[in-house]
């Protein structure tokens, strides 16, 4: 399932979602101008590795960042940076800047340290975004759980429906929760279950002490 939009009408200016999806892509783009050897470099080099973080906590910390805006390819970025637009918005309009940017950020800490108590030998580099998105899906979880997800299901033909934020996200973190338990290679699964788990928890206390409902917006199964 792919989402394509919420049901929210009005998220605000969301500038410091523009500002953290702007970075992203500088960063990817300042990746590839060094070429694939140079790619790969930096990916080795700021990319934070579970082992090496164990073995010197406090010389491999900075990596817990600088992995955070690195990207494996233009597929990588493209889906992280549009989960980011799609529920980033409302997360940040509720919140205000300063504590959506909390969120992200120590989301993104705690997706890296998960990984890395699930996988403590790992050599693999870990990069991307995710882990601290994973946090803003989390804070939209609690924050917008009567909202509408307009959604892209695969099967051909390609049909469009409607789900409510509460089934779309804990449609996703369950699928992350059961391929981290299966083990399956090639996504931190444990880092998305870890960002996940501190946006939920950061929000709660962020939250503000109003409450909110979403109308359920939509125009049919089909229709946008």
């Amino acid at each position: 399932m792919f989402p394509i939009r919420d049901s929210i009408h009005h998220h605000g200016p969301a500038l410091i979602t523009k500002l953290l999806i702007a970075l992203n892509v500088a960063v990817f783009l300042w990746q590839v101008s060094l070429g694939p050897a140079g790619f790969q470099w930096v990916v080795y080099h700021y990319g934070f590795v579970p082992k090496a973080f164990f073995a010197d906590p406090a010389g491999e910390f900075g990596r817990v960042f600088t992995s955070m805006f690195l990207h494996g390819g233009f597929e990588h970025i493209l889906g992280n940076m549009w989960f980011l637009w799609i529920f980033g918005p409302a997360v940040e309009g509720r919140l205000g800047p300063g504590r959506y940017l909390t969120v992200y950020l120590l989301a993104g800490i705690g997706a890296a340290l998960t990984q890395a108590v699930f996988l403590p030998a790992s050599t693999a580099p870990m990069i991307g975004a995710s882990g601290a998105i994973s946090g803003v899906l989390g804070a939209y979880f609690l924050l917008f759980p009567t909202a509408w997800i307009l959604t892209l299901v695969w099967p051909l033909p390609p049909i469009f429906f409607w789900f409510p934020a509460a089934f779309f996200i804990g449609f996703w973190i369950l699928i992350q929760l059961l391929y981290g338990a299966m083990g399956l290679p090639g996504v931190a699964w444990w880092a998305h279950v870890g960002g996940f788990t501190v946006g939920y928890v950061l929000t709660y206390f962020f939250k503000p002490k109003r409450n909110y409902k979403a109308e359920p917006y939509w125009h049919g199964i089909y229709g946008f």
